[in-house]
């Protein structure tokens, strides 16, 4: 008698559950991945990147340097500004960033940042 009651009583639970959450919260959990390319005294960098839960990673080499880069970003409806901080190889030690991501279509967002190790950057990135 008692499983059944416990079964009658999470069965309208789960569904509810299910219709209150919000539609975006897959859309967060699934990382936003970017490409980036820039520069800085004639040098040019590239990177990768991805972003999840409002924080994110991105991987860049400039000339022999390489690094990661740890970022937080402010999630608004479609602008997001991030700031973070890296550590790189070939003595050039700790980075700072920041920039902006803004969401292009549905599929696209395009942003610009800079970097003190591997400069002014452009990113082209998807969102699942």
């Amino acid at each position: 008698m008692s499983q059944k009651w416990l079964l009658g009583a999470i069965a309208p639970l789960a569904g509810l559950l299910v219709a209150l959450t919000p539609d975006r919260a897959s859309s967060q959990i699934v990382p936003r991945p970017w490409v980036s390319v820039g520069g800085q005294d004639g040098d040019v960098s590239v990177a990768v990147g991805a972003r999840a839960l409002g924080l994110g990673v991105e991987v860049g080499t400039i000339d022999d340097s390489t690094g990661v880069d740890v970022l937080k970003f402010l999630s608004l409806p479609v602008i997001s500004p991030y700031v973070g901080v890296g550590l790189y190889s070939d003595d050039e030690g700790v980075a700072f960033s920041g920039g902006v991501q803004v969401d292009a279509t549905d599929r696209l967002f395009v942003g610009a940042g800079y970097n003190s190790v591997r400069g002014i950057n452009g990113q082209l990135g998807i969102s699942f």
